[in-house]
């Protein structure tokens, strides 16, 4: 089974060091924020909500989340702190809203430190570069942890459930079933929200790259 390119030795050190924290995270890097910022909208975010910005990156998203949350009141994780730095560093134009303490490294889904005030979450590209085998325990983490959750924003890439190969996003996107971007069936990744407690809907809007977005509730 390949491998994630986030994964491999040194990737988030070559990067940083060639100033490309915003390719690391995908690029189209306003095009995405506002994606994101649209989908939490719509799904009722408000200022006085508790977000966790799951693999936040850059702060991509956390530089359009910040100034509408209310201080204190974004928290974000990822693999790499120096990226989650370089961000707070460069993105971030009023760094009195967001304590440096709610950047949080976390290479495995277990949301260390992060306190139980969270209610909305999103993983926004986040699975998609990862094996299927690394949702179902971040998601019984969510449900565990996070007793006041009332929503979780997940993008996936969705293939046909009888696809045996590689399959061609809407957007043009290649993606796969044994290597980076991932893509799964939805039957599966339906399965797997119920079996951590929650109730799964999807949204008919396309988003960039052809992901797809789930809505996952509490059960």
């Amino acid at each position: 089974m390949g491998q994630s390119p986030y994964l491999a030795p040194g990737f988030y050190d070559r990067a940083l060091a060639q100033g490309r924290h915003r390719d690391i995270v995908g690029g189209r890097w306003e095009e995405t924020a506002n994606y994101q910022m649209e989908c939490l909208l719509e799904e009722g975010l408000r200022p006085d909500h508790h977000l966790l910005d799951i693999g936040c990156g850059s702060l991509r998203l956390g530089h359009m989340a910040v100034p509408y949350l209310a201080p204190g009141h974004y928290w974000g994780t990822d693999a790499s702190a120096a990226l989650m730095q370089r961000g707070y560093e460069v993105e971030l134009a009023d760094k009195s809203r967001l304590p440096p303490g709610q950047l949080v490294q976390d290479t495995d889904f277990a949301f260390p430190g992060i306190p139980g005030v969270i209610d909305h979450a999103i993983a926004w590209g986040v699975f998609t570069h990862l094996p299927p085998e690394a949702l179902p325990p971040a998601l019984a983490n969510l449900r565990r942890s996070f007793p006041r959750l009332q929503k979780l924003l997940l993008t996936v890439f969705l293939a046909p459930e009888d696809a045996t190969g590689a399959h061609r996003q809407i957007d043009g996107v290649v993606t796969h079933p044994t290597r980076p971007p991932w893509h799964r069936r939805q039957g599966a990744v339906e399965a797997e929200a119920r079996a951590a407690g929650f109730a799964i809907g999807w949204r008919e809007k396309w988003l960039p790259r052809g992901q797809r977005l789930a809505v996952l509730v509490p059960a």
